[in-house]
């Protein structure tokens, strides 16, 4: 009784009305009226009146069917605006609201974030440790959580559930469409407290803040760099594995990075998508015509300590050095 009292105040601290606080003695439930009751005996003696007629599955309730159903066409209709994780359900969304309000009594050593339950600092702790309990068994990599293998599976079969129906673009995981989303609305309702900057998702968010602290949680088994995103980091390795998973469909080059394919399509396709507004000069890459615009603007950002020599780009400045070292130009 002192758990649902309890619940009940949670429940209540976060907004939620209860129509019927009323709980019985016998199965402490509460009973509104006769097509609950009956609903509710079902319950108790195992009745499922309600059946699924394409997949054979049988309910209690009609609103348990109709979720059902819902939840079966992949409908995710209430969203926490305080992480973004969805549910199919509005009673899910309010029990996982409290999970905001409780105590945090279980903190990382490693980063500081505090959760409610150990198994919760568990869990989190792998994205420290990198360990991977969960392997593909098609492919054999490894995943820190059955969640993220049960997405990567469908990089095997295809399969994309969440579309768009605005673009008809589709995504394999929920998270992944809500984000896509938000490149149609604009939307970027992640606020950064530091500064001016807002994200479409936390864990873009997340990342930048790090650049306020100055964090780098994630640290190089190979060397002694650290990077303030796991993707970063992943990035990063490859140049001590030489991996360079990302192939070009139209000629045989590889890379270890998506970004740099696609701008190597450009190569292709001859798309030229950054443009001077002072001169009409298109690049296909957004530094090319950061570059650029320093004829423009006469700036010199780098400067030799030895001489006070400046220069508009990175290289220059570089080899102008191997005139101080004796360096063979």
């Amino acid at each position: 009784m002192d758990v649902m009292q309890e619940t009940y105040r949670n429940l209540s601290a976060i907004g939620y009305k209860w129509k019927d606080h009323n709980i019985e003695e016998h199965c402490n439930s509460s009973i509104r009226n006769r097509r609950h009751l009956q609903r509710h005996e079902n319950i108790h003696i195992g009745g499922k009146p309600y059946e699924v007629l394409q997949k054979g599955g049988a309910f209690a309730c009609h609103s348990c069917l109709k979720l059902h159903k819902i939840t079966g066409a992949h409908e995710v209709a209430h969203e926490c605006n305080q992480r973004g994780k969805a549910f199919s359900q509005h009673s899910s969304l309010i029990s996982h609201k409290t999970t905001h309000i409780r105590d945090k009594h279980y903190e990382c050593n490693q980063c500081g974030k505090a959760f409610s339950h150990i198994s919760g600092l568990q869990y989190h702790k792998r994205t420290h440790t990198g360990e991977k309990l969960h392997s593909c068994k098609q492919c054999g990599k490894n995943f820190s959580w059955l969640s993220h293998l049960e997405v990567h599976q469908r990089t095997h079969t295809g399969e994309k559930p969440y579309g768009c129906n605005q673009c008809g673009k589709a995504f394999v995981s929920h998270s992944h469409f809500n984000r896509h989303k938000r490149t149609h609305t604009g939307e970027k309702p992640y606020a950064c407290n530091h500064c001016v900057k807002a994200f479409a998702s936390h864990g873009q968010l997340q990342v930048h803040k790090r650049t306020h602290t100055g964090e780098r949680p994630y640290a190089c088994n190979h060397c002694a760099k650290a990077f303030a995103s796991h993707g970063q980091l992943q990035v990063h390795k490859r140049t001590h594995t030489g991996e360079r998973p990302y192939n070009c469909n139209q000629c045989d080059k590889t890379f270890s990075h998506n970004s740099h394919l696609h701008v190597h399509q450009r190569t292709h396709t001859g798309e030229k998508p950054y443009e001077c507004n002072q001169c009409g000069k298109a690049y296909s890459h957004a530094s090319s015509l950061k570059y650029h615009k320093r004829t423009h603007t006469g700036q010199k950002p780098y400067e030799c300590s030895q001489c006070g020599k400046i220069f508009s780009h990175a290289s220059g400045l570089k080899y102008h050095k191997r005139s101080h070292t004796g360096e063979k130009l």
